[in-house]
């Protein structure tokens, strides 16, 4: 593929979203993202934040404990 091509275009890969959550409490945490990802704001509660990203097509791929108090959820799109 020509890559001179691809400028101004959509892209076409995985974008990922890693919400950490303070789970015992329902609390946002923390947020990082591929580059381009879409991203939505994110609320002060963990279920509302991943909700919003469910809602445009973002899926839970992986879900880790990173310790006693904090779960990391990873989405894919």
């Amino acid at each position: 593929m020509n890559r001179n091509s691809m400028i101004g275009s959509a892209w076409v890969g995985k974008h990922v979203v890693m919400i950490t959550c303070d789970i015992k409490n329902n609390r946002f945490l923390r947020i990082s993202s591929s580059i381009h990802a879409p991203m939505e704001p994110v609320h002060v509660t963990c279920a509302e934040t991943i909700a919003q990203f469910l809602r445009i097509g973002y899926q839970i791929s992986y879900v880790t404990a990173l310790n006693s108090e904090e779960t990391l959820f990873i989405l894919t799109q």
